[in-house]
């Protein structure tokens, strides 16, 4: 659930970031700094994410791996 929020802001941020470059005005052209860093930001968060993720991921199945070992899988 929490990567879905951080999609979801930084495709908040980058429709912000866009209307503030089509508005021309130096002012939100200056806001989009901020809000690329808050991009760039939860791009870490999302990377952090997914990578604790896959530790998990890792550490069920060895956690799991002798049990699997004595399993006939039969796909045909």
């Amino acid at each position: 659930m929490e990567v879905q929020s951080v999609l979801d802001s930084n495709r908040h941020l980058i429709q912000q970031a866009n209307d503030h470059h089509c508005s021309k005005i130096p002012c939100n052209l200056a806001m989009n700094v901020e809000v690329i860093r808050e991009i760039y930001a939860n791009i870490f968060k999302f990377i952090r994410l997914y990578s604790d993720l896959s530790e998990s991921f890792s550490n069920i199945v060895q956690c799991h791996a002798p049990i699997l070992k004595n399993v006939k899988f039969n796909f045909l």
